[in-house]
């Protein structure tokens, strides 16, 4: 392996918060990790709490990836089911976030953690309020739609379900008063 770089590091704490939580995000176990010493991880990081700062901001910042990426289908019914399908598809994403909010005892944490969260309520919102709901209504709809998503992550983590059900996708959408056959993902 080459020259590490912070984000390296950054993506390898958050492959450790995904299966054990912040306390896995320890600089002994992301190096062991990577397969290189801690004395590396001092190039880049004054200390853990720097690398958790790095690694929330890397996913803050895929989330705004993600965000960017969907603002380009220009349909919100589509939009809406392509951010399902992505969000459904990516157990780590679910993982992280219910993790983060499993942690908001740490006032950084819980800060990015509602950041990330209020954010991706708000796209979903639009959506749905460009599909003609109305504010309250749409946004009702996305508390409960994204409550679904942290609890197939929680009932993911303790074994309960291996994955989220097949047709998961289709039972979100008509909770959130998406009618499926308007809807022609554009992926």
């Amino acid at each position: 392996m080459g020259r590490l770089t912070a984000d390296d590091w950054a993506k390898a704490a958050l492959d450790a918060l995904v299966e054990g939580g912040l306390a896995a995000v320890a600089v002994e176990a992301v190096a062991a990790r990577l397969g290189v010493s801690k004395g590396s991880f001092y190039w880049h990081f004054a200390n853990r709490q720097a690398l958790v700062a790095a690694a929330l901001a890397l996913w803050e910042s895929r989330t705004e990836q993600v965000i960017a990426e969907l603002e380009t289908i220009e349909d919100p019914g589509a939009r809406m089911r392509a951010l399902l399908e992505l969000a459904f598809a990516d157990p780590a994403d679910a993982a992280i976030s219910f993790r983060l909010i499993s942690a908001a005892d740490d006032p950084f944490v819980a800060g990015v953690a509602r950041r990330v969260s209020t954010r991706r309520l708000e796209v979903m919102q639009a959506a749905l309020e460009e599909l003609g709901q109305p504010a309250p209504t749409a946004r009702d709809r996305v508390v409960a739609g994204y409550s679904s998503y942290l609890g197939i992550a929680a009932l993911t983590r303790i074994g309960v379900v291996e994955a989220a059900p097949r047709d998961v996708v289709a039972q979100a959408l008509a909770e959130m008063g998406v009618d499926p056959p308007e809807i022609t993902s554009s992926r």
